[in-house]
């Protein structure tokens, strides 16, 4: 089951600051995250699925570079979403 709606409408709600305001770094990178912890269980269930498999590393991969540009334009912005989302360093 995909991610639905609603939970992505209250995704953007919380982390872009209004409705409209999907292309806010945060917002994105809680988007990744909540899509590459749906695809994770998948896996845990699915341990053969080579495409999802690939799919999550460039989910993950794609993340980590939205990660570094926030650390690298909004440190403290980057420290909050951290402890807000609970992804390692």
């Amino acid at each position: 089951m995909q991610v639905t709606s609603e939970v992505k409408k209250e995704i953007i709600k919380k982390f872009g600051g209004s409705e409209k305001n999907t292309g806010d770094t945060r917002c994105q990178i809680a988007m990744y995250t909540e899509r590459i912890n749906h695809l994770t269980e998948h896996m845990k269930l699915n341990k053969k699925d080579f495409s999802t498999q690939l799919s999550l590393m460039r989910m993950v991969g794609q993340r980590r570079r939205l990660l570094d540009y926030l650390r690298k334009h909004e440190l403290e912005g980057y420290r909050s979403l951290i402890k807000e989302l609970n992804i390692r360093k």
